[in-house]
């Protein structure tokens, strides 16, 4: 989604301004840049629930457009934009390097930062910040090679600031990556006091004939979910209503977990680059979703070829209580969860059946948790079982 932010005077981690896009473009004097092409989807009508919500009184349903989020608009102002500037749609924007791609994506974290303010917790929201970035282009089998941050004030809080960006310096390691610089911009009166923006992007490489992008994707594939921490960096609008309708304090323990709602709410996004590269290693994966605002539902059929889409089995893995708690307390669709949310599932790959094999005895032998969520199916969108 394109945000201009305006700036009136700035201290300079490093350089630049930024304009923030959810893809990536070049100048018209540099080499054409190739995107791989997902399209954008209509999504089907599921045929079965999570059966989780269970409306037993009169309370209005909350929903991620009641909350002042259009993903529908979103959608609609992509696709505006690419006539303007085609190919685009991916997780991440391609641009040729002699045998290799770079690959570019940008993002922030939304209205987390409103829950970083209300808790104090400011020291992982960077790891936030990075996770949307280099969690998009790895989806091409990109490896990050640098990132680059933006972070906007009102009035510079420097005790604040380093810890957010001890945060960013962390994600950075987390996915073996430079922090390459940045730009902090103190701007008067354009944020509440003691408040500031965040936004950043990363750019990968990865070889041309090494690329994934969900062409060879058949019907038959297996679709691999690696968890998720919790709600990552998406649908904080809606969770910020649901917080607010249930009465509860961020402070107060999470019913069904071990923690406090905002420590759950709070947990940093978790970073999969060095594992999914090291399942690309050993061969078989088509395609790579990166489960953020749009959920299953219009996040996992941008990988795929046309005339394909997916069946989910929902009891495939246990569905974390936080998620429970959103629906319950929201009394939230089930079609609404699946749209705005992880539930529990932050990466989705789509494999080979061998490879399927392979990466799930793995994880039966304790290397890394991973699931099997469903298979790929000759139609369009995705089906809930």
């Amino acid at each position: 989604m394109e945000a201009q932010i305006l700036q009136s005077s700035s201290r300079c981690f490093s350089s630049g301004s930024t304009t923030r896009y959810r893809f990536s473009s070049v100048s018209s004097s540099s080499p054409k840049p190739l995107s791989v092409n997902f399209p954008q989807r209509t999504r089907t009508t599921t045929t079965s629930v999570l059966s989780l919500s269970k409306k037993d009184d009169n309370t209005e349903s909350l929903s991620y457009k009641g909350s002042g989020v259009d993903i529908d608009a979103g959608t609609e102002l992509v696709r505006r934009i690419a006539k303007m500037a085609p190919g685009i749609g991916g997780f991440g924007g391609l641009f040729p390097l002699g045998d290799s791609y770079l690959v570019a994506g940008t993002d922030g974290v939304g209205t987390k930062l409103k829950l970083a303010f209300e808790t104090g917790i400011h020291h992982t929201i960077g790891i936030d910040l990075v996770a949307m970035s280099v969690n998009d282009i790895v989806t091409s089998g990109a490896k990050p090679l640098f990132f680059l941050d933006y972070f906007a004030t009102s009035r510079l809080d420097v005790d604040l600031a380093e810890k957010v960006i001890k945060g960013i310096v962390d994600g950075c390691g987390q996915s073996d990556c430079a922090l390459l610089g940045g730009e902090t911009a103190e701007m008067p009166d354009f944020y509440a006091e003691g408040e500031y923006d965040l936004s950043g992007f990363a750019v990968g490489i990865v070889k041309k004939d090494s690329v994934i992008n969900g062409k060879n994707i058949v019907a038959g594939d297996v679709l691999i979910g690696l968890p998720s921490s919790g709600v990552h960096s998406n649908g904080f609008s809606l969770v910020r209503k649901v917080v607010a309708r249930s009465g509860l304090s961020l402070k107060d323990e999470l019913p069904g977990g071990s923690t406090t709602l905002g420590e759950a709410l709070m947990a940093p996004t978790v970073i999969y680059v060095k594992q999914v590269l090291d399942i690309i290693s050993r061969g078989g994966v088509k395609g790579i979703a990166h489960i953020t605002g749009g959920g299953f539902t219009d996040n996992i059929p941008r990988v795929f070829p046309d005339g394909l889409g997916a069946v989910i089995h929902t009891d495939a893995w246990e569905l974390p209580p936080l998620f429970k708690w959103i629906q319950q307390s929201g009394r939230i669709e089930d079609s609404e969860m699946r749209r705005t949310f992880n539930l529990g599932i932050g990466m989705v790959m789509v494999v080979s059946p061998e490879a399927a094999l392979r990466i799930l005895g793995e994880a039966k032998n304790g290397d890394y948790v991973a699931y099997r969520i469903g298979e790929v199916i000759n139609g369009e969108g995705v089906t809930y079982q």
